[in-house]
């Protein structure tokens, strides 16, 4: 691949960081990378670092995604889940048409269709049709619930000895993917000599049950852990206090479809995806948390958590 890859969402956000790690990603390959980024903090410093060109840039103002795209010949498209993403999508596919941009990458959810059970789902939809209308060599990789999501879920009760989800039973199969993966597939296909127009990319690393999530949890943290489900609205009324509107009607509804065990979740192909592409087998839940088990709150009473 030759040419310059924009990578939106290239500071890091909360959860899988995908922009962060497929910049990195990048870099290591010698690839040229420009890094938007929304503000101008030690996380640009660090792109810098890598070697990576840092422009800042909104997705809903249409002037600075048009500077940030002039010149690349490839984008990566990561956007929150938040309000904004179908004027964000027509921004950057106006935008990227105009610089000739010649492949789009961008990064949706597993389920992507008109009738989908969540309003982020239907807008991926949407946006999807968007980016193939604009002839900017549109592909999709589809990511299913992070490792990270998890992480952020149990991080907001298990320091009581409780995971306290609304997943229904402890059978309710979650289907997850490590935020890492996501960014070497995504990295992968970026760089890769062809790539279909249109192509999509399911990516589930693994399927655990809630009971299993919670075992991990409990043995990778070296603690007593329980199960609790909650109804949706203790749940939503609670997360408000911590993420968006938007991230609260996505992930109620996309919880409320889980338990009822769709086929649509089933596990595709996407280990094998993510082994072929990503270059290696998928990270399980398991080596998650060990690796990222500093950053679980402590239990309740307990002294600080030592490696």
């Amino acid at each position: 691949m030759d040419g310059t890859v924009l990578v939106t969402g290239a500071a890091g956000g909360t959860q899988g960081r995908t922009g962060r790690r497929v910049t990195e990603l990048l870099r290591e390959r010698g690839v040229p990378v420009r890094a938007m980024v929304r503000t101008l903090d030690e996380r640009a410093d660090h792109l810098r670092g890598l070697g990576a060109q840092v422009v800042v840039a909104d997705f809903l103002d249409f002037p600075s995604i048009q500077k940030a795209v002039d010149g690349v010949s490839t984008v990566y498209f990561a956007y929150p889940v938040q309000h904004g993403l179908l004027e964000a999508t027509v921004n950057m596919a106006v935008a990227a048409r105009d610089a000739g941009v010649t492949r789009l990458i961008d990064m949706v959810m597993l389920v992507s269709t008109p009738d989908a059970p969540t309003p982020r789902m239907r807008e991926n939809y949407l946006s999807e049709q968007v980016f193939e209308w604009a002839g900017i060599g549109a592909a999709h990789v589809r990511a299913t619930v992070f490792f990270e999501n998890i992480r952020a879920l149990a991080g907001a009760t298990i320091a009581s000895g409780t995971f306290m989800a609304p997943f229904g039973d402890d059978g309710t199969v979650i289907p997850l993917v490590a935020g890492d993966d996501v960014a070497r597939v995504a990295a992968a296909v970026l760089t890769a000599e062809n790539v279909p127009a249109g192509g999509s990319y399911s990516l589930i690393g693994q399927t655990l049950t809630v009971k299993e999530i919670v075992e991990t949890l409990a043995h990778g943290l070296g603690r007593q852990i329980g199960y609790q489900n909650v109804p949706d609205e203790f749940w939503a009324q609670a997360a408000r206090d911590r993420i968006n509107a938007h991230a609260v009607e996505h992930l109620s509804k996309l919880w409320a479809t889980l338990r009822t065990r769709p086929p649509e979740y089933a596990q595709y192909n996407g280990p094998e995806t993510i082994e072929k592409l990503g270059g290696r087998r998928p990270q399980t839940f398991a080596e998650f948390v060990a690796t990222e088990r500093l950053s679980f709150p402590a239990q309740a009473g307990a002294g600080p958590a030592t490696p």
